[in-house]
């Protein structure tokens, strides 16, 4: 299963002094065990690294995140990720620039998106975007 893991949960692994102990971590952990493709997009990378103030910090984090590739975002899906958001407004949902582009790379990379952030489930009504679910 290929995985694109959403800002949302990163934050709840990585960011604290000491890691919440909840679902979504357990099954991020699980999911790192046992050789799950993982997946990381610029702008979630960029998301979990701009809030880390210390420079050793960063570089530890930066250095951890290493180990999951990253998916390139290319021209047509910028053009996919703006027709997207305009079907979306036209469905009556708003989103942010960065989801339309999180949830686009997730489609046409035919990955699920790891995430607790409730804007992309209204998203995945109206797309064709594969959520995680956590049962």
């Amino acid at each position: 299963m290929r995985v694109i893991v959403d800002t949302s949960i990163w934050s709840l692994v990585l960011r604290r002094h000491s890691p919440v102990q909840n679902p979504e971590t357990e099954i991020l952990r699980k999911m790192i065990e046992n050789g799950e493709n993982i997946f990381l997009v610029g702008v979630i990378l960029q998301e979990i690294l701009q809030g880390v103030k210390e420079r050793h910090d960063f570089i530890r984090l930066k250095e951890r995140l290493d180990a999951f590739p990253m998916l390139e975002i290319e021209r047509e899906h910028y053009v996919k990720a703006a027709e997207l958001k305009n079907h979306l407004i036209n469905n009556g949902v708003q989103i942010s620039t960065v989801d339309a582009l999180i949830a686009t790379s997730a489609i046409v990379n035919g990955c699920y998106l790891y995430t607790n952030d409730k804007d992309f489930s209204h998203i995945a009504k109206h797309s064709k975007l594969r959520l995680l679910k956590i049962s």
